[in-house]
């Protein structure tokens, strides 16, 4: 992983500092999330957001005297940590074994569809379902959720997309009427 986030700055002097940072609290930052979330799957997500999160912020982390750094990277592995668990506090999977309310007609098709959006990631998978399995409106699903309606309505937006493009990619032609 190093190699990727390496390839994200632009001088050697950037990458050199960034390595001694990573070598110094790989593991810390690591731990900070295990100790959170109790999970290691979900704390190398965690610990791989910390070090984006670092990344994006490299102007201001590069500035900082050597001694905060460590607090800096602390302090962003706890919040990474803390994201996904308001995350998954937000959203309920269906169990695998959930029967969706049955159409009667063009039931294949329905089939194949609610297949397709239970494939599509976490975020998208759960709207689209409320939204078009359970026929609930954004207002519903973003009160039920707690996110804001204009992120259900983003979701639904670039799910709907995500899944057109699957349609795509497997032969089915979309015409937008």
């Amino acid at each position: 992983m190093l190699a990727i986030y390496l390839a994200m700055l632009e001088t050697e002097q950037d990458q050199r500092q960034f390595t001694r940072l990573y070598e110094a609290y790989e593991k810390k930052v690591y731990g900070v999330a295990l100790r959170i979330l109790g999970d290691p799957t979900r704390a190398e997500d965690a610990a791989q957001q910390t070090w984006f999160q670092l990344l994006r912020n490299w102007e201001r982390v590069s500035a900082l005297p050597w001694g905060e750094t460590e607090g800096y990277a602390v302090t962003a592995a706890k919040n990474a940590a803390l994201d996904i668990l308001r995350t998954e506090r937000r959203t309920t999977a269906f169990p695998e074994d959930w029967d969706p309310p049955a159409r009667e007609e063009h039931q294949e098709e329905y089939d194949y569809l609610v297949a397709l959006i239970r494939a599509l990631p976490e975020g998208y998978r759960r709207i689209l379902e409320m939204k078009c399995v359970e026929e609930q409106s954004n207002r519903e699903i973003a009160r039920r959720l707690q996110i804001n309606e204009s992120t259900v309505a983003s979701r639904v937006m670039r799910g709907k997309a995500m899944l057109r493009q699957r349609l795509e990619k497997e032969g089915y032609v979309y015409d937008a009427v």
